[in-house]
């Protein structure tokens, strides 16, 4: 929690993830026993679109897009990166701690996966990516497992799952915007 301090990215290089299916979004079928979602909407058309797409996954514009505050000790294209998202004031916040389990950054298909770790509300991944479709269109998809972790999601409950699915959504507007230039 980052009241009256921040947690700090760098020392959580070695903290454990809270989940055992560590890149369990880039499997087929979605873990058993979270909460699963997925959502995918066409962002844009053509290779210039997907560059564009590509710089926002990978400049963290769905996090920020949310009002997120982010902090990483590298690129969201490396994995082992960690990032600590603020929600709320800079110093009353809530820290939000992941770690890039996944990322491809050449092709047709690009993006990340990030891990919950230690302190994180919930415990899960995401996955964030674009893709080029035989089409021309730009493709953004998200794809996510979690059940929520700290005392205060579980007791917030649907309140907690209402704001998983509304930051999504902000995500998927936020790359749109990212996209159209």
């Amino acid at each position: 929690m980052g009241l009256l301090r921040a947690l700090d990215p760098a020392a959580l290089a070695d903290a454990p993830f809270t989940y055992p299916e560590v890149g369990g979004t880039g499997e087929d079928l979605l873990p058993p026993g979270y909460h699963l979602a997925e959502h995918s909407a066409v962002v844009g058309s053509g290779p210039a679109a997907l560059e564009r797409a590509a710089a926002a996954v990978f400049g963290w514009r769905a996090q920020r897009g949310v009002g997120l505050r982010v902090r990483a000790t590298g690129p969201a294209s490396t994995p082992g990166t960690v990032v600590v998202l603020t929600a709320g004031l800079p110093r009353f916040g809530y820290d939000i701690p992941c770690r890039v389990v996944w990322a491809s950054t050449e092709g047709d298909v690009r993006g990340f996966s990030y891990g919950t770790l230690p302190g994180h509300p919930e415990s899960g991944e995401e996955r964030f990516t674009v893709r080029l479709t035989e089409d021309g269109d730009v493709v953004y998809r998200i794809r996510v497992f979690f059940r929520l972790a700290s005392p205060a999601a579980r007791l917030a409950g649907p309140a907690s799952l209402l704001l998983q699915r509304a930051s999504t959504a902000r995500y998927v507007s936020a790359i749109q915007r990212a996209t159209a230039g």
